[in-house]
């Protein structure tokens, strides 16, 4: 009789990791742990890392810190932690210049020094490349620090309620009141008491945290809107409209479109933009928002194709090129979904995408993909988003060709990045 051979393992089961050892598990009630900081995430927190393996993240803190902290929130694969003591302070540290600073969610790296953060935007940057791109090789970043480090702001957006006007407290819903701001700049100083003034003489009203947008234009006026405008009629523009000035451009918006809150990067970044789109026959520019850089496409291309669905933002842009009636352009008010690729007649040499936060659709990408156009231009507020939408075209045909990242937002983890892709 044959004997029956012992059962062999799977090559999965020969093959298989020893199992790791278990992390000494870090609880809330344990005394505060002493930790050196690492590095920055790219949500802003300093990182460290226990003697378990545990990783930590740590708000206001700076790499070379040396901690005592206290755990505040355990998951399976890390945890949170606020600061107890600083131990031994990190030479990338400076003094805030606000008093708010740490309760107030405005900012997160105002004890940093400014080359710190310009050198974490780029690990950012890199990091979101190489994590969720999935480039292999490293890319070359081009970067611009801002000009100026505060004062900085022509725009924001704050909520009001019966304490007076502010921004969120860090990770809570509670207000912060702001009775004066380093990061906006001067000019939007008397708006800001103005409406802490108003919000206060309506503090008996029955709503909670009403959005305010305060913005200054460039010929030194300020104004503030309660948001959403409730009346956006053509009689009311005139009043509520900020003109900027930037190169030999001009642009009009009104309450509630977009424009880019760093003053002093406008000229920057709109230089930046053009030289990538270069010029050719013809561009289609997706999220074209107010027009800022619709403006230099009609100069640089023989034929414009704007997309923008905000009603808002195309009642400016129609405004921002009444004196280009000569070119050869096209304002299409829809979501880029539908226009892309069906109502698209040609092949553009150039699409530019300036989209929100979220980045573009996977839909969206594939009509683009569809226009076969020879560079992509992608600028983008959110370098995971647009990493992953690099990963979505490089499938698609496209090469990353360069990067670059701008500093829009001094004293906050948020950057701006620039993307331009060719077609293979």
């Amino acid at each position: 009789m044959r004997q029956r051979r012992a059962p062999s393992l799977s090559r999965r089961s020969r093959h298989r990791r020893p199992p790791r050892p278990e992390r000494k598990k870090v609880t809330l009630d344990q005394p505060p742990l002493e930790l050196t900081v690492d590095r920055l995430s790219s949500g802003g927190d300093g990182v460290a890392r226990a003697e378990s393996g545990l990783t930590i993240f740590i708000p206001f803190s700076a790499p070379g810190d040396r901690l005592r902290v206290k755990v505040t929130d355990q998951k399976r694969r890390f945890a949170h932690a606020e600061i107890v003591d600083i131990l031994e302070r990190s030479s990338n540290r400076v003094e805030p210049r606000c008093s708010l600073f740490g309760n107030c969610g405005g900012c997160a790296w105002q004890h940093l020094d400014y080359s710190v953060q310009v050198d974490a935007k780029k690990n950012i940057i890199r990091d979101a490349l190489k994590r969720i791109a999935g480039l292999k090789r490293e890319q070359p970043i081009d970067f611009t620090p801002s000009p100026i480090e505060y004062g900085y702001r022509v725009r924001t957006r704050m909520l009001s309620g019966p304490e007076g006007l502010g921004y969120r407290k860090r990770s809570s819903h509670t207000l912060c009141v702001v009775s004066k701001c380093p990061i906006l700049v001067p000019e939007l100083a008397p708006e800001l008491d103005r409406v802490n003034a108003e919000v206060s003489l309506l503090a008996s009203s029955k709503e909670s945290q009403v959005e305010w947008e305060l913005v200054a234009d460039t010929r030194g006026r300020s104004r503030s809107s309660r948001l959403p405008i409730r009346n956006s009629g053509d009689s009311n523009r005139a009043n509520s409209v900020s003109r900027f000035h930037f190169l030999d451009r001009k642009l009009e918006v009104s309450p509630g479109s977009f424009v880019q809150s760093n003053g002093a990067m406008h000229a920057i970044l709109h230089r930046a933009v053009l030289e990538e789109v270069g010029t050719g026959g013809y561009a289609v520019e997706i999220y074209a928002g107010a027009g800022f850089f619709t403006l230099g496409l009609v100069d640089c291309f023989e034929k414009v194709d704007a997309i923008e669905s905000s009603d808002s933002a195309v009642a400016d842009l129609r405004v921002n090129l009444r004196s280009q009636r000569n070119a050869d352009l096209r304002v299409l008010a829809a979501d880029a979904e539908e226009v892309v690729p069906a109502r698209i007649d040609d092949i553009p040499d150039c699409v530019l995408m300036d989209p929100p936060r979220a980045g573009a659709s996977l839909s969206l990408l594939e009509g683009v993909t569809k226009l076969n156009a020879r560079r992509i231009v992608y600028l983008s507020c959110d370098p995971a988003t647009l990493a992953r939408d690099i990963a979505r075209l490089s499938d698609r045909g496209y090469r990353l060709r360069r990067i670059q990242g701008f500093d829009l937002f001094p004293q906050t983890p948020h950057v701006e990045v620039l993307a331009s892709l060719v077609r293979e």
